[in-house]
């Protein structure tokens, strides 16, 4: 038996989104920028596909504008918006996904901003009232808070961070890809300026996302080149892979209540079942389901001397799961959100992520081998 509970690094594409984009790349393999006819078949999958993403997300076609990951839909979020705004003070936590942290790292290195840290507690949750000094006492600033944090699944309000913001005229960019497809986005209600979205955590493909730019903010490009994207990110679009976002994004939301109380029902499980089962356990970040992303579940289990070999004896049998951010894969340096949290260093933690395809029956099978491996 194999186990994927890996699913926040990534998720198996749907098979209706396969069908989708086996389609697109059989038949209309035209360059979107072409005047001809299957230039202008591509221009029409693309445009149809900003369509349904909008109309999804209640805003306008203009706002959203595909990328090609998550990642530099938060750079592009990030530079542009500090930079064409003529910001010098930038706000976010050390629990942020490093496409936000490092990128806000490497601007204040060069003198572009100063960044200041929002205080969080032990479970992840951001201290609103620093959060409101911190606005307060600095000139205008960009806010860059995530909605769920990609390890510990502790949630935020986005809500009332973008009233906050709004009230100090502060720029808000809110990194979404945990949530985008999990969550409803009412974007023409939500106060934010940037939201971004990576299409393969949400059973569509990798190479592609998005991002969503408040129309009473203005930008240049991250990346130059030709006139795609209404001349805000050169580069010929990814056809089929923007035509499968927009699919994924579909069946997701076609779905959404039914697929959160199915995946909320195996976190909740399983909670049950580590608690009955595995001595001395802790869950990092909060767990309760109005407080945390049903998809996450962040464990960390009873010091021992297999801590360093705990992922590879459960790939071994037959288990793929993280230690912390899939980011960080391969590197011996930790994770940096339980390091932010206070988390003890001497407990392997690893990191439970479910999908609409996970079953209890997988559940009970990884909880007996972790129970083999404690025992």
């Amino acid at each position: 038996m194999r186990v994927y509970l890996d699913n926040a690094a990534t998720t198996p594409l749907d098979p209706e989104v396969i069908k989708v984009m086996c389609g697109v790349m059989e038949s209309h393999f035209g360059n979107p920028s072409s005047i001809h006819a299957h230039g202008r078949e591509g221009r029409t999958l693309v445009e149809k596909a900003r369509k349904t993403v909008a109309a999804l997300l209640h805003t306008s076609p203009a706002e959203i504008f595909f990328t090609g990951s998550g990642t530099e839909a938060d750079n592009m979020a990030i530079r542009c918006g500090i930079i064409d705004n003529n910001i010098k003070h930038a706000i976010t936590t050390q629990a942020e996904h490093h496409a936000v942290v490092h990128t806000l790292e490497a601007m204040e290195k060069t003198g572009v901003i100063k960044l200041s840290f929002v205080d969080i507690d032990e479970k992840g949750n951001i201290s609103y009232e620093h959060l409101e000094e911190l606005l307060k006492n600095n000139d205008r600033s960009f806010v860059s808070l995530m909605q769920a944090n990609n390890e510990i699944g502790t949630l935020t309000d986005i809500e009332r961070v973008g009233n906050l913001c709004e009230q100090y005229s502060a720029v808000f960019h809110c990194d979404t890809v945990q949530t985008m497809a999990h969550y409803p986005h009412v974007l023409n209600q939500l106060k934010v300026h940037f939201l971004t979205c990576a299409a393969h955590k949400f059973h569509g493909p990798k190479g592609v996302g998005f991002l969503y730019i408040n129309h009473k903010i203005k930008i240049s490009p991250l990346i130059y080149g030709g006139a795609q994207e209404r001349n805000m990110r050169g580069g010929t679009e990814n056809v089929y892979g923007i035509a499968g976002l927009a699919k994924a994004l579909e069946l997701a939301y076609a779905d959404m209540d039914k697929h959160r109380d199915h995946i909320q029902g195996l976190k909740t499980y399983m909670i049950a079942q580590l608690q009955a089962n595995v001595p001395d356990i802790q869950f990092n970040g909060e767990i309760a389901a109005d407080k945390s992303l049903y998809t996450v579940l962040n464990v960390s289990f009873p010091e021992t001397d297999i801590a360093d070999m705990l992922l590879f004896k459960l790939d071994i049998a037959g288990i793929s799961v993280s230690g912390g951010s899939a980011c960080s894969s391969g590197t011996d340096i930790g994770s940096h959100v339980l390091t932010a949290i206070g988390a003890s260093d001497s407990r392997p933690s690893v990191r439970f992520s479910f999908s609409k395809y996970n079953t209890k029956q997988e559940v009970d099978f990884v909880v007996q081998k972790l129970r083999e491996l404690f025992a």
